[in-house]
C-alpha cells in the first residue's frame, strides 16, 4: 500500500512537471490555400533564447547539426510540406504529395530552400540523393528579431503567392503558384 501511494505520488508530480514547462520547440503549423488547394508546413519553433547572431554562423547552433551548412529549417523532426496541389516553389516544379524542407545556409545573405523526397525522418538525417531540387530565397532583414521560428504561406490572391521562413535576423522567401 506504501509503495503504491509513493508511485501515485512520483506520477502525479511528473505529470504537474510536465504540464508546468512547455518544449524547448514547440509543434508550429503554416497553411493556406493557393489556387483553391491546401498547403501546409508543420515544423517545431525553436526560440533564438539569447543566442542571436551565434545561430547561423559555422561556429554557431546550426553549425553543429551533422548535415550543416544544409539545416532542417526547425527544430526536433525534419520540417514537413503537404501540399495538395501541383506547385512551382521559385521555378521548382512541385508534384501534389508529401516532402521534407531544408535549407541551405552556407551563405547566411543566400539562403536555398532545398525540396527533398524523403520523408519522416528526424531533422539531422539528409540524404541528398533524395532532392527534388534547390530554389534561392530572396533574403531580408525582419523590422525586429523574430524570437521563435516562424513559416508563414501567403495567397495574396493576385498571383504574388510565397512562402517565409523568419528566424533571428533573418528572413528568406520563395514565390509559390499552383500550376
Amino acid at each position: 500500500m506504501k509503495n503504491l501511494f509513493v508511485c501515485t505520488c512520483l506520477v502525479a508530480a511528473t505529470t504537474l512537471f510536465a504540464q508546468q514547462n512547455p518544449p524547448a520547440s514547440p509543434a508550429a503549423t503554416a497553411s493556406s490555400t493557393i489556387g483553391g488547394k491546401a498547403v501546409t508546413i508543420t515544423y517545431s519553433s525553436p526560440g533564438v533564447k539569447g543566442r542571436a547572431g551565434h545561430l547561423f554562423t559555422k561556429d554557431g547552433r546550426i553549425g553543429q547539426d551533422p548535415t550543416y551548412p544544409v539545416w532542417r529549417a526547425g527544430a526536433n523532426a525534419a520540417t514537413k510540406l503537404h501540399t495538395d496541389a501541383d506547385l512551382t516553389i521559385g521555378g521548382l516544379a512541385v508534384p501534389k504529395g508529401d516532402y521534407t524542407l531544408y535549407v541551405d545556409v552556407s551563405d547566411p545573405a543566400n539562403w536555398t530552400l532545398i525540396v527533398n523526397k524523403q520523408t519522416g525522418q528526424w531533422g539531422t538525417v539528409y540524404d541528398k540523393a533524395q532532392d527534388l531540387g534547390r530554389v534561392p530565397m530572396k533574403m531580408e532583414k525582419p523590422a525586429a528579431l523574430v524570437e521563435n521560428l516562424k513559416y508563414t504561406i501567403k495567397d495574396s490572391g493576385t498571383g504574388k503567392e510565397s512562402l517565409s521562413l523568419a528566424w533571428e535576423n533573418l528572413c528568406g522567401t520563395v514565390p509559390v503558384a499552383v500550376r
